[in-house]
């Protein structure tokens, strides 16, 4: 079996992801829908020679860290093809592997649904903006969106510390420079020290993953710099009380004030199915104004929500109000728009339960 005829396949079939794991065929995330290539089971030889392929590919990189760690993060690319994010694990004994497909060029906003209202976000010159969502919603791919805008209209130095990197910038009118956690640098918070005295503009970081991480990038977000991350939360809510709690109960009141100051605004996403079997995204958009920052700093994050929920601008959208606007323009079912919704009563009301 050989992985780039393998890699070629999904590509063309339009999956997002390939699964190589023993005990069942190759298969392929498409739509959202888990999809077996055929109904011969791989068997743990198969994943094994199939991952060691991936490795040569990848300019014969050691799998060394797998043997030793049981998991590695690292990209790829098939020339003509697309690009590859794999992260090569063991499981019961046996090496398996996940592969996200990556295309070569950054598609355009408009083609994914992705509202102005979030690539204008990038036009702001300091402080920390977040998007969040669940793994495999789409964050990285509007991150990129977002830093691709930036270097299209603005003369800046753009810094993305990814671990892996997904999709490759060239330099148009900004400079871009990419670090990839474990080949470039050590770790997030070393290459996040570091670029403070690389004369940044703005910060792409990949994920803020930890305390030390989230302090210094708001610590960085506050001294001039734009900070573009994300989180696995949902609601922009949720993630603000998710990084308070980060951090240990002595630090969270200075950390309360520190991120009412530095935090601009949060981006929540989801894919949720639509009526002609693709996956839409799905966008919670808030902008921090004077009456957020006190909330935040006033230990009232709890009222944010209801701000979201009776706001009509598109700088400050909730969930609900997004999916209510795919329902009615005939894009999702109500069953759907109600699975993924936030207040599912509220919002059944809206709908007309």
């Amino acid at each position: 079996m050989n992985v780039v005829d393998l890699l070629k396949k999904a590509a063309a079939e339009g999956a997002s992801d390939v699964f190589l794991i023993a005990g069942l065929p190759v298969t392929c995330r498409i739509n959202g829908l888990l999809i077996q290539e055929n109904e011969e089971k791989l068997l743990p030889k198969d994943t094994e020679e199939l991952i060691t392929q991936i490795y040569q590919l990848a300019e014969n990189r050691s799998i060394e860290p797998l043997q030793k760690g049981g998991d590695d993060d690292f990209s790829l690319a098939i020339s003509g093809v697309s690009r590859f994010r794999v992260n090569a694990y063991k499981q019961r004994g046996t090496l398996a592997a996940v592969i996200r497909v990556i295309t070569f060029h950054l598609p355009k906003p408009e083609d994914l649904a992705i509202p102005d209202a979030v690539i204008r976000l990038g036009a702001i010159t300091r402080g920390l903006v977040l998007v969040t969502g669940p793994a495999g919603s789409g964050k990285s791919t509007t991150q990129a969106c977002m830093v691709d805008a930036i270097n299209a209209k603005e003369e800046k130095h753009i810094i993305t510390l990814e671990d892996p990197l997904e999709y490759l910038h060239s330099h148009k009118r900004s400079i871009v420079s990419q670090r990839e956690i474990r080949l470039d640098t050590q770790s997030y918070v070393a290459a996040l020290r570091a670029a403070l005295r690389q004369s940044p503009d703005v910060i792409l970081l990949g994920e803020m993953r930890d305390a030390e991480t989230t302090s210094v990038a708001m610590t960085a977000a506050e001294t001039g710099h734009l900070i573009i991350s994300t989180m696995h939360t949902i609601g922009a809510a949720n993630t603000i009380d998710r990084i308070i709690d980060i951090f240990p109960p002595s630090q969270q009141s200075q950390i309360t004030v520190q991120l009412s100051m530095s935090l601009m605004a949060v981006v929540s996403q989801q894919l949720v199915p639509s009526v002609d079997g693709r996956r839409l995204p799905v966008f919670e958009i808030m902008t921090v104004t004077p009456a957020i920052r006190n909330m935040i700093r006033e230990n009232k994050v709890h009222q944010i929500s209801g701000i979201l929920y009776s706001s009509t601008s598109e700088e400050m959208r909730s969930m609900d109000a997004s999916l209510l606007s795919l329902f009615q323009s005939g894009r999702i079912t109500k069953d759907t728009a109600l699975t993924y919704a936030t207040n599912p009563d509220m919002l059944g009301r809206r709908l007309g339960n």
